[in-house]
């Protein structure tokens, strides 16, 4: 059994998709970040980083004790090793590509879209240069995909792949931000074919409430101290 320490962000979602392509049992340990639950000493010890989502393996391939794993594509790649290099291209060049579109979209596609909704959504209104700053750079990196998807079926090549699993759930975010798929036929492409799959279906039954996926959230201060404030810094310290 595995235990997901799990809110229903893009990066959750992910690792939800994931188990339910592998068919794997788990059971998902809902969060509510508003209230300030990853901020605990406890879920540090799980992930040091206190952010979701989080795993714990407790029938680990090598018999020993429960094992957490942080990080979302740390997690797609465990779940992939211990499953047979499951979702993993199985030759040499394809499994490299499929470990550089992963690393894309964890360092470039997943932070900076994040930064876009930050400005766009959460952070107080009439702050130009940062929401142009990072909806240029959301932009850019949907223009990378899809010359990348114009040449390819799926981002690692001809097969579904993590890099796939890893992106889709950001790319369908985009409209929360106001990003159009529109100017974007390779991608409206492969988002539609992945959104059909029925463990993409079954990962991202679990979504977040209305609030949260409006344009502009209402949070409360101490939820917004939860998120982004003096409770985020003290519970790291």
């Amino acid at each position: 059994m595995i235990d997901v320490h799990f809110v229903p962000t893009p990066n959750g979602h992910k690792v939800s998709i994931m188990l339910a392509e592998l068919d794997v049992p788990h059971r998902l340990i809902p969060y509510d970040m508003l209230a300030g639950d990853h901020l605990t000493k406890a879920f540090r010890q799980i992930n040091p980083n206190g952010r979701l989502p989080a795993i714990v393996d407790h029938a680990p391939a090598d018999g020993g004790a429960p094992f957490p794993v942080f990080e979302s594509g740390a997690i797609l790649l465990y779940l992939s090793e211990k499953h047979g290099g499951a979702l993993m291209p199985e030759d040499t060049r394809g499994r490299s590509l499929a470990q550089q579109w992963l690393m894309w979209q964890m360092a470039g596609f997943g932070p900076m879209h994040g930064q876009a909704h930050h400005f766009i959504r959460y952070a107080p209104e009439g702050q130009e240069h940062p929401v142009t700053r990072y909806r240029n750079e959301a932009i850019r990196l949907l223009n990378v995909l899809e010359r990348r998807l114009q040449e390819t079926p799926y981002m690692a090549g001809e097969d579904y792949s993590v890099a796939d699993i890893a992106t889709w759930p950001w790319v369908r975010a985009a409209r929360a931000i106001q990003l159009p798929l529109e100017p974007y036929p390779a991608i409206q492409r492969w988002s539609a074919e992945i959104g059909k799959r029925p463990g993409v279906q079954r990962g991202t039954e679990v979504s977040n409430e209305r609030n949260l996926s409006s344009l502009r959230p209402q949070l409360t201060k101490e939820a917004w101290s939860n998120l982004f404030g003096e409770n985020m810094l003290k519970s790291g310290q």
